[in-house]
């Protein structure tokens, strides 16, 4: 890992409310009151050189590597490259980014004329076309399948990136592991597309090398993970849930390595199809 400081840089007037509050209940037929942590979610605008053009529920964590993820994994920018500040403000549940980014890449996103409005449930709200749903992406060169020890007890060990979930629950995660085998770093959010927004800005902005490494999600894993994985350059996904058809036909248009590891049974190598692995 490089030393350098990170990139993107964000400078901010944030007013964000904790990860989790404790909130008061009673049960259904014991009426005394008990209490429990949630975890929170707030709405944050993102605005591209001064036009509105998101707004997501998120929680209240990493924002800064959600931004930089949200524009790489989303194809607003093609790299960190193209972002050149980044200001959150706001306070409680209203949150704002304004992203400065390159005119060639804010041109682009004129062009595409999408304007998203993201829920915690859901990756391709508002696009406009079936065109902007299905992109044209570039195909990732081939990569080896990870040793099957790489695997071994995986859920049991990312339980320690996920200090949220632990807490309160109600949270995805996603997760990266290098190509020595090492889980490096993890981010949690509601939203599981935004887990892995916010692990792939943290990537960029802390410049990992992701040659040899994966990523892991918790979530189910549709069409959109596969489009934020295929756009970041990591070349192999592991999830801990079954793939959609769509997502592993994606995956195997692109050269993706699409490993499903379910909970009581061998690992299963959805992508590159077995005839190629022969």
């Amino acid at each position: 890992m490089s030393s350098k400081p990170p990139v993107c840089a964000a400078s901010t007037t944030l007013e964000a409310p904790a990860a989790s509050v404790r909130y008061e209940y009673s049960q259904l037929e014991d009426r005394s009151p008990a209490s429990a942590d949630l975890a929170e979610e707030v709405a944050l605008a993102i605005a591209y050189n001064g036009i509105s053009q998101a707004v997501m529920l998120v929680s209240p964590t990493d924002l800064d590597d959600f931004v930089v993820g949200f524009s790489i994994g989303s194809g607003i920018v093609d790299s960190a490259d193209d972002i050149y500040d980044i200001k959150l403000a706001g306070s409680g549940s209203a949150l704002h980014a304004q992203v400065e980014i390159a005119s060639r890449a804010f041109w682009n996103l004129k062009t595409q004329r999408r304007q998203l409005a993201g829920t915690s449930g859901c990756g391709l709200c508002g696009v406009e076309a079936v065109e902007q749903a299905l992109p044209d992406l570039k195909v990732l060169p081939d990569a080896p399948l990870p040793p099957a020890e790489w695997l071994a007890g995986l859920r049991q060990r990312i339980s320690a990136f996920q200090p949220l979930g632990q807490h309160c629950g109600a949270v995805h995660a996603a997760l990266f592991m290098d190509s020595t085998g090492e889980l490096l770093l993890g981010r949690e959010d509601i939203g599981r597309h935004n887990a892995l927004d916010k692990l792939i800005g943290a990537l960029v902005r802390q410049r990992i090398d992701t040659t040899g490494g994966l990523a892991i999600v918790t979530s189910r894993c549709s069409l959109e993970l596969i489009q934020k994985v295929l756009r970041a350059g990591i070349q192999t996904l592991v999830s801990l849930s079954s793939p959609t058809g769509l997502a592993l036909q994606w995956a195997r248009r692109h050269n993706l390595n699409l490993i499903h590891l379910p909970q009581h049974s061998a690992p299963r190598v959805y992508s590159p199809a077995r005839e190629k692995r022969s």
